[in-house]
């Protein structure tokens, strides 16, 4: 698997930066009137590359050393005949575009003539919502005054996006047939240094793309870069070692900027399960995903963004809560009930109002109709005679084999309890208590819980990773010292469990959806008593290439699906700061 830096701000994302040679693959944009993730791409070439040329011959690009200044920003340093270069992608907080800066200093005793820049071409746009589709429209390149070089734009009828570049004097730029090149020259003396800025905007349209570049010009990049150096660093959670510290905050800020973002076309907030088109579902939403996953590690470092989240959640997305996934607009895209979406919203809305102790949000009139859509959905699900609700997909989003699952209900545990206090009904208290018993009357076999029952006599011994019986005492319905909670983690996790990876290098639960050990089985581990080891199996796997995937290799902790997983990059996030700093927040205060 190619290795691929990352990085993004709410209005764009860089999701395939190539460690070999710096080379950005594809630039991404939300597109609320596409419904998803606009791709401009070189159509098989490459969007953009660094270029360094020494003597007039253009030098190849190799061996190059990756960082990721305040954990988001990537910067690769090399050595090429004696010259050293550095390359680095900037996308300026709050911006519509990024930078590539390339810098060069002569290293040898004699003068070198080196040149600076890059090259690339839009040739192809693509639309990813889980599937990609290559767009038909027509794409334009023309020059334009706004930036003494050129814009390019997709159209279908009406704009689509638009991309344009801009740079100081000094740099010529040169353009055709989708294709483009700009840098300059400089001769060096033994010891000095030379640099080249180029400033890339994007927009709805032409002239909103070249301003956007112009505007990043003006600013320049020691503003950009000093500015977006200190938004990062007030954002930056702490750890006592340095791999961990690394591991989580660039998870961290993978989940904010790849999980959520803002459309180009009407800079709305909206949430996905990932803005890379590398995850297999990318660009579409679930509850369970943003609001479980995603979101707790959010609400850790910015709690205003995290209460515009949720009122994206009570307004676009309510319509169609709880069922299986959505367009980023709150259409529906895959239909099929999932229990454990539906009590996301209010999970997270309890954590949101423990944390910050704003309870106003209760009184905006989406939330409350929204709260009391939830209770009529749960009222469908709930069986006539006894108090478990029912669903029809599980946490995998693959079908039940049974439809009371006793994850599930121990999430309707936790919402009714909320839902009960925040709409003054104790009714709804009652039941919670009710769940609860039934639970444990009618979801336990042989002194340990069961996945699933169909409350007949059968039910089977299973677990999946995206919601799992060890976070039965994290969600704060059982103590970690119940002892049929106990006897259920050591059957899991046990060698004779077909799931499990006990003794290999990577001892984590798979499940039938992917078998092999989940990164978020590493999650579950480390909230659930088993921080020690799960520290040890996180330090054992590159994941992709330390960003959060679905699972990886239980020998090789090589990444084995669901590369650039950004939802689940903030539950490990948040799982790692749960763990290193011994704090439970929420779960542990019912």
């Amino acid at each position: 698997m190619p290795l691929y830096q990352v990085t993004g701000n709410e209005y764009l994302s860089l999701p395939t930066i190539r460690e070999t040679d710096g080379a950005l693959e594809g630039l991404t944009l939300l597109h609320m009137g596409a419904k998803g993730l606009l791709e401009l791409n070189g159509g098989g070439m490459l969007l953009l590359r660094p270029i360094i040329r020494l003597a007039g011959d253009e030098a190849a690009l190799q061996g190059l050393q990756w960082r990721r200044e305040a954990m988001w920003m990537p910067v690769a340093s090399g050595d090429i005949s004696g010259v050293s270069l550095s390359i680095a992608y900037l996308c300026p907080i709050g911006e519509r575009g990024f930078i590539l800066r390339l810098e060069a200093e002569n290293r040898t005793p004699h003068p070198v003539e080196v040149w600076l820049g890059a090259a690339g071409q839009w040739t192809q746009t693509l639309h990813h919502v889980n599937e990609t589709l290559s767009l038909c429209g027509t794409r334009t390149q023309a020059g334009s005054l706004w930036n003494g070089a050129f814009v390019m734009q997709e159209t279908a009828g009406l704009p689509l996006c638009a991309f344009a570049p801009i740079a100081e004097q000094g740099v010529t730029w040169t353009w055709g047939d989708g294709a483009f090149e700009g840098g300059r020259g400089s001769l060096l003396a033994p010891g000095e240094k030379a640099f080249t800025e180029l400033f890339f905007g994007v927009g709805y349209e032409t002239v909103a793309a070249a301003t956007s570049a112009k505007h990043l010009l003006r600013l320049g990049y020691r503003r950009c870069h000093e500015e977006t150096l200190a938004w990062l660093r007030a954002r930056e959670l702490p750890a006592a070692d340095p791999e961990i510290a690394a591991l989580m905050n660039v998870n961290l800020l993978f989940a904010f900027f790849y999980a959520s973002g803002k459309t180009l076309d009407t800079e709305e907030l909206c949430l996905m399960t990932s803005r890379s088109p590398r995850y297999y579902v990318s660009a579409a939403y679930w509850d369970r995903d943003s609001l479980l996953w995603a979101f707790p590690a959010i609400l850790l470092v910015d709690a205003a963004y995290a209460r515009a989240i949720l009122l994206y959640v009570f307004t676009r997305q309510i319509k169609n809560v709880g069922m299986h996934s959505r367009y980023i607009d709150g259409t529906l895209l895959e239909p099929g009930f999932e229990l454990d979406e539906l009590c996301a919203p209010v999970i997270a809305l309890e954590r949101y109002i423990a944390h910050t102790g704003d309870a106003a949000l209760l009184e905006r009139a989406c939330v409350r109709e929204g709260l009391e859509r939830i209770v009529r959905l749960l009222d469908e699900k709930r069986h006539p005679e006894i108090e478990l609700y029912e669903t029809f997909l599980q946490p995998t989003d693959d079908e039940t084999v049974y439809p009371y699952l006793t994850y599930d209900n121990a999430l309707v545990w936790r919402a009714l309890n909320a839902l009960g206090q925040w709409l003054e009904k104790p009714e709804l208290l009652e039941r919670a208590r009710s769940v609860r018993q039934a639970v444990y009357d009618h979801c336990v076999q042989d002194g340990q819980f069961v996945w699933s029952t169909d409350l007949s006599g059968h039910c089977d011994i299973y677990d999946e990773p995206p919601g799992s019986l060890q976070l039965l005492p994290f969600y704060g319905f059982c103590e970690s010292n119940d002892p049929l909670w106990q006897k259920t983690v050591r059957t899991i996790r046990s060698s004779q469990y077909r799931f499990s990876f006990a003794g290999q290098p990577i001892a984590e639960i798979g499940c039938l959806h992917a078998p092999h050990p989940w990164v978020l089985s590493i999650c579950n581990s480390l909230l659930s008593g088993h921080a020690a080891t799960a520290l040890e199996h996180l330090k054992r796997t590159r994941m992709d290439n330390g960003l959060a995937c679905e699972s990886v290799n239980e020998v090789t902790g090589e990444c084995e699906t669901g590369e650039a997983f950004a939802t689940c990059a903030g539950f490990l996030s948040y799982a790692l700061y749960v763990a290193v700093c011994g704090e439970w927040g929420l779960e542990r205060k019912r």
